[in-house]
């Protein structure tokens, strides 16, 4: 799992096929860099490409991410 301030490429989804699509309607798709903003509480700040998300840390641990 990246830490705060560290970039990341999208390896794999280990999600049903609903959140897996969910996922890639936000931007989350293979190879996609993505960079970790802040981690408070449990819920995940993520960048990716030009827009920052929000995620529970429960959808963060079903991406795999690559550190760079």
């Amino acid at each position: 799992m990246l830490k705060s301030g560290q970039e990341g490429k999208i390896v794999s989804i280990k999600a049903g096929y609903g959140l897996t699509r969910r996922l890639a309607e936000l931007g989350f798709n293979l190879n996609t860099k993505v960079k970790v903003i802040n981690n408070i509480n449990g819920h995940f700040i993520v960048r990716l490409r030009d827009t920052r998300i929000a995620i529970s840390r429960g959808i963060a641990m079903k991406i795999l991410v690559k550190e760079n």
